[in-house]
């Protein structure tokens, strides 16, 4: 879950959560992440900060969006 009391930004947990389910497994090459919306109301956190953890697991080569597909493992 997400810390609140963290120095660490909410995005930023979020996004080492998704990046230790991608690196374990859990979320495996070519599976289709969570929604935005999903991830928003499962973690109790504003879209945006859900697109902020996106991209920077975008940037670090880990997730791809498809446009009408959604949010994929990359692999």
């Amino acid at each position: 879950m997400v810390n609140r009391g963290s120095v660490v930004p909410p995005w930023q947990q979020l996004a080492a959560i998704l990046r230790a389910q991608i690196e374990s497994g859990e979320l495996a090459p070519g599976q289709r992440i969570p929604s935005v919306i999903s991830l928003a109301q499962e973690y109790d956190l504003a879209p945006g900060t859900v697109r902020k953890a996106f991209g920077q697991l975008q940037q670090e080569g880990l997730i791809e969006s498809r446009v009408g597909w959604g949010t994929f493992v990359k692999g």
